[in-house]
């Protein structure tokens, strides 16, 4: 399994999977024709892209899927809950095109079985997605405003995750942001932190899971080397050594991350 970030964040979002007979593309966030200048520079024509799955129906995950559906033929799956938001948004999409999926109900994709999980965040009926090929798992998992049972037990056993590192909680707090919008980010259905994520991600360890990427980084209220520092330093508690243990990465805002090739 090939597994890679096209663009993680407020502007955008969009992650690609790959395994011997299937792409996909988890969110297409961006404009259409980023998302194909993207996945040129991995080497995968979009042509080639066999769904798109959203997770939520805001901007920054969907922008470029209605016109790659519609110039490429790409079913696209998500909820019923999000499909009722979202269709208006994505324009005309053809009737084959529009697939309806539901939460802990697992679903197969060529050689994929492709598990949607409820999450809670500030959207109707957002789910996150874990990807099984073969034993290989791996998961994207952004936008969460706090970690559930739920959550944990779909992402365990994971060989990569895709994982929101949102924030840094003082920075919130001191940032200008006007309060309504603090006590989004900071609510139980906005998004986690630097903190949380090392947590959550320590509770999940396994010896198969040896690569993390830390996404949806807020450019005004993290850095880089602030979730990368304080997730590492938080897994060295728990006795989870970075770059010995597993590896971690940045999911850029904009731009080809490593290819991780998972094998099992």
């Amino acid at each position: 399994m090939k597994l890679t970030t096209l663009a993680s964040g407020s502007s955008g979002n969009s992650t690609y999977i790959g395994s011997k007979n299937t792409n996909i593309l988890i969110d297409a966030g961006l404009s259409g024709s980023k998302i194909e200048n993207a996945l040129s520079d991995i080497n995968i024509s979009t042509k080639n892209i066999d769904a798109i799955l959203i997770t939520h129906e805001h901007s920054d995950h969907i922008e470029g899927a209605g016109v790659l559906s519609r110039k490429y033929n790409i079913p696209i799956y998500a909820t019923e809950g999000t499909w009722s938001v979202m269709l208006k948004k994505l324009g005309k999409i053809s009737k084959e095109n529009i697939k309806i999926i539901y939460p802990n109900e697992r679903f197969l994709l060529n050689d994929m079985i492709i598990s949607p999980f409820s999450v809670p965040h500030d959207a109707t009926d957002p789910v996150c997605y874990s990807v099984i090929y073969n034993s290989i798992k791996s998961c994207v998992l952004t936008d969460i405003g706090h970690i559930t049972k739920n959550l944990i037990e779909n992402i365990r056993h994971c060989s990569a995750i895709v994982v929101e590192s949102n924030h840094d909680i003082n920075m919130v707090k001191n940032s200008s942001y006007p309060t309504h919008l603090k006590n989004r980010i900071l609510g139980k259905f906005g998004h986690i932190s630097n903190e949380t994520c090392a947590k959550l991600l320590a509770c999940v360890m396994n010896n198969k899971l040896k690569n993390i990427f830390l996404a949806h980084i807020s450019k005004e209220n993290n850095t880089e080397d602030l979730a990368y520092l304080t997730v590492s330093n938080i897994l060295s508690e728990f006795g989870i050594i970075v770059n010995k243990d597993v590896n971690l990465y940045i999911a850029e805002q904009y731009g080809i991350n490593k290819i991780i090739d998972i094998k099992e």
